[in-house]
């Protein structure tokens, strides 16, 4: 039939663009498959004066059309923008796109047409022979791939039970047996795998290598090795952007977006995409633990005898709770609590406190030494740290060194579960062990652990922390183990108290109200500077105590130091915030029978100070400066100089920051030149004060404590003394001293047995004369 013939026979109303769909065999789905390369319908309608030239047609893939049609569904008009994205996405040109959907447009324009005419017989009859087509095609694909997989069985005949060789004769009884047993150990490795990237967090890496049978049955590879990553799969593709977090309502505002993973972030190799899920089924189970456990109440939690501490009850939690992390390693001791209170600060302030690695170390600087964001995995929705769900690295610490460092790597996840309600919650997930060093770590975990943050009134919040843990105390000296087993260390009412302390201390210094009785004049940018330099001060201290890695230093082991007495040395060099040199840091501590407010009030008067400080000469401190850092009378940082007679040093003064809360106190100092610091009281930078931090950290303890000591007849590790004859206020604290001192003004310098004798020296002898200066008073 020639082309007027079909014109005739389909009607007036077809145009040009139909009319070569119509002849066009091969053009399967009959909504512009093929596309006239670099024309549209409008360059069609050209003169009859220019030659005809020979058209090229671009045929599009199934998969094309595919994608093509289910957009034209969802818009049939798209904008420059969605053709772009949609060119990019099919590896078309643009143009292609846009003539496609022009060319679609116009075929259902006349599929109306010509429904409306009544004229749709043969059109009918070609769209049934097009479905048809369509329908066969689909049916021969999936024969061919029947009849592959029938070639590849034939080839390779298997075993139903086995997975082995069907062949009759060619392998033996045993063979065969072994086979069955292979399979079944394949089935349960699978569930073993799936139940450790759910409860574990982490995939099974030890089972890596494939495990293989003698020479004899060389072929019979168990191929333990390649399930251990494979059956991973079985926890489930990865989960959507979208996720129900467990409340029961499903909407972007409860949704956790993945930040995808680029070369500057991903520290943690190829498994990150795989990972992540896993992190966010960790985060989610984490965050419901917590939860139900900052509102429960009844058998769960048994309250101490004062009504304060609230302690876990381990067997109703094994009851009630799967394990979010696997079940506690052989050895390992557990302590929980959970303690609630009214702090000062906005729940949003202490989110975003929690949420930043560099604030939260600030707000807790004597419990970590150091903590850094090792992955985003997601930022929040919104603009808010709702769905934020980050990887952490920290050290945790108590001011000893007769305590390891706690090092932990985290999951930290935050949801904000109703308007001024948020929940901050961290659980432990795989750390490299064998970069530890024994004597300055021991392994721990942290369960689901954080806190439940709800606004009150008047800026208030009401916080309730949950702290669960599980660590090894092989590596803990024994007058701390009864301190760390009550959860006096690192349990809920150290960090809540804590965070009452900083809060208050921040919501004081800007407090208009709050007078400071100075000798001396200061401005407010010098307070400020003051302050930036008594808190270097104060880290300095925390750093040197227990050895964190904010500073690299080394151990050095002498036969006439006490076993408890800790020396380290380091070199300084380039550092403007201290001097050059050979540093030298010795610290212990020993147990005392006087409670910690008694010992506390007694290092920060300076009636006292010349009992036991040599830099008094003999006479009391006069205090110069007094900055007030919260409502407790000894919370504050203050400058000192000796008002004695005999004193002819008149370019020192003492620096001095002390504060207490029930959970421990500090006393910590250091000389600082004059002229340095007079420019530090006028707003000049404080980074260039060079000070060595020495003093004192205050730990409380119980009877239980106090029954070690009697039972040993001791009063502590390295100090032997007077027993406990009741003048210890009825119980006793933990006593830590610590010094740092420049033992020789070149780097380069060796450093002898005497500096380290000397400063033993003087670690002993203010010991006994802060003790036999309590036993007077």
């Amino acid at each position: 039939m020639d082309k007027h013939g079909e014109m005739g026979l389909l009607g007036e109303n077809f145009d040009l663009g139909m009319i070569g769909r119509i002849r066009d065999e091969g053009y399967e789905s009959r909504s512009g498959s093929d596309n006239l390369e670099g024309a549209s319908g409008d360059d069609q309608d050209a003169g009859d004066d220019q030659p005809p030239r020979k058209k090229k047609y671009h045929r599009h893939t199934p998969k094309q059309i595919q994608e093509l049609e289910a957009f034209f569904k969802e818009c049939p008009h798209p904008d420059e923008k969605q053709r772009l994205e949609l060119s990019m996405r099919l590896a078309l040109e643009t143009k292609q796109v846009k003539f496609w959907f022009q060319n679609r447009r116009t075929q259902m324009k006349n599929d109306v047409n010509c429904f409306s005419n009544g004229k749709m017989a043969n059109l009918n009859q070609t769209q049934l022979e097009r479905h048809e087509n369509i329908i066969l095609k689909q049916e021969n694909d999936k024969l061919r791939a029947e009849n592959n997989m029938m070639k590849d069985a034939m080839s390779n005949p298997m075993c139903n039970q086995c997975g082995g060789p069907a062949i009759p004769g060619q392998i033996s009884f045993e063979e065969h047996q072994l086979r069955i047993e292979n399979a079944r150990l394949k089935d349960e490795l699978n569930r073993i795998c799936a139940l450790a990237n759910k409860f574990l967090g982490r995939p099974l890496s030890s089972l890596a290598s494939p495990i293989t049978l003698p020479s004899s049955t060389a072929g019979l590879e168990l191929a333990v090795g390649r399930n251990g990553i494979g059956g991973l799969n079985a926890v489930g593709p990865p989960l959507p952007m979208g996720l129900d977090l467990g409340d029961g309502v499903s909407s972007s505002a409860h949704m956790i977006p993945l930040v995808k993973p680029s070369m500057g972030m991903n520290m943690m190799g190829n498994e990150i995409p795989f990972q992540r899920s896993m992190f966010i089924d960790l985060a989610l189970a984490a965050m419901d633990e917590l939860m139900k456990l900052a509102q429960a109440e009844g058998p769960l939690w048994i309250r101490s005898a004062g009504g304060g501490k609230e302690t876990l009850n381990h067997e109703e939690y094994a009851r009630t709770f799967l394990p979010c992390i696997g079940t506690k390693p052989s050895g390992y001791v557990s302590e929980a609590t959970r303690d609630t209170s009214v702090v000062i600060i906005h729940s949003l302030a202490l989110v975003e406190t929690l949420m930043d690695a560099n604030r939260w170390a600030e707000m807790f600087p004597c419990l970590v030494s150091r903590a850094s964001t090792i992955d985003m995995i997601s930022a929040g929705v919104g603009g808010t740290r709702n769905g934020a769900l980050q990887v952490m690295h920290a050290e945790l610490q108590v001011l000893s060194p007769l305590v390891p460092l706690r090092p932990l790597k985290f999951l930290r996840f935050c949801k904000k579960h109703a308007d001024g309600v948020w929940a901050v919650v961290d659980v432990s997930i795989d750390i490299n062990r064998e970069a530890l060093n024994a004597d300055s770590y021991f392994h721990c975990r942290r369960l689901p652990s954080g806190c439940l943050v709800q606004d009150m009134p008047d800026g208030y919040s009401k916080v309730t922390w949950v702290e669960h843990s599980e660590y090894d105390d092989s590596g803990v000296h024994q007058i701390f183990r009864s301190f760390l087993r009550s959860c006096m260390g690192f349990g809920a009412q150290r960090w809540l108290a804590t965070l009452q302390r900083q809060c208050e201390c921040l919501a004081t210094l800007i407090s208009p109200s709050v007078a400071n009785n100075d000798q001396i004049a200061i401005s407010p940018g010098g307070r400020r500077s003051l302050l930036k330099l008594a808190k270097r001060m104060v880290d300095n201290f925390c750093a040197g105590v227990c050895a964190s890695t904010v500073r690299k230093w080394d151990k050095l082991r002498v036969d006439n130091v006490g076993e408890d007495v800790r020396v380290m040395t380091r070199k300084s060099m380039d550092d403007p915030g201290e001097p050059p040199g050979i540093i030298l840091s010795a610290a212990t501590t020993v147990w005392i029978p006087v409670s910690q407010d008694r010992l506390f009030e007694f290092l920060r008067d300076e009636r006292m100070r010349s009992e036991w400080d040599i830099l008094s000469h003999g006479g009391p401190m006069q205090e110069m400066v007094h900055i007030t850092k919260g409502q407790r009378r000894g919370n504050h940082v203050s400058l000192l100089r000796a008002s004695s007679i005999g004193s002819n040093d008149s370019t020192m003064l003492i620096l001095q920051e002390t504060w207490t809360d029930p959970s421990g106190s500090i006393v910590v100092y250091a000389p600082v030149d004059t002229t340095a610091i007079n420019i530090v009281m006028h707003g000049g930078d404080s980074a260039y004060v060079a000070l060595l931090p020495s003093g004192f950290a205050i730990l409380p303890d119980g009877s239980s404590q106090s029954s070690y000591v009697a039972a040993n007849n001791e009063d502590g590790p390295s100090v032997k003394g007077e027993a406990n004859d009741g003048s210890g206020d009825g119980g006793g604290c933990l006593f830590t001293v610590g010094f740092q001192i420049l033992v020789n003004s070149l780097p380069s310098a060796k450093l002898t047995v005497e500096s380290v004798e000397t400063v033993n020296n003087l670690i002993s002898c203010t010991i006994d004369k802060i003790k036999a200066a309590l036993n007077r008073s």
